[in-house]
């Protein structure tokens, strides 16, 4: 996925843990692990605003759009086809 989240890092540049985190943005520890394991399909916006309060932090130090390699993405596409 050419989306990278870096939740963790900022997560880990701050000290704050998982639970502690979950609370402080109005969300369950097991949405905090789907969000930092790039599992989530969309993110609120009321969320993200959240997660940057909390965190002291931009969108793009929680996001970053990585483009897909052209070999890599073929190579993927015949895994998944197999």
């Amino acid at each position: 996925m050419p989306i990278v989240i870096n939740l963790d890092v900022e997560l880990a540049k701050k000290k704050i843990s998982v639970a502690d985190f979950a609370a402080a943005i109005d969300i369950t520890p097991a949405n905090v692990s789907v969000l930092k394991n790039g599992r989530a399909k969309a993110v609120r916006f009321s969320t993200l605003d959240a997660i940057c309060r909390v965190l002291d932090c931009q969108p793009g130090d929680i996001f970053m759009w990585v483009p897909e390699d052209d070999g890599a993405a073929e190579a993927n596409s015949a895994v998944a086809g197999s």
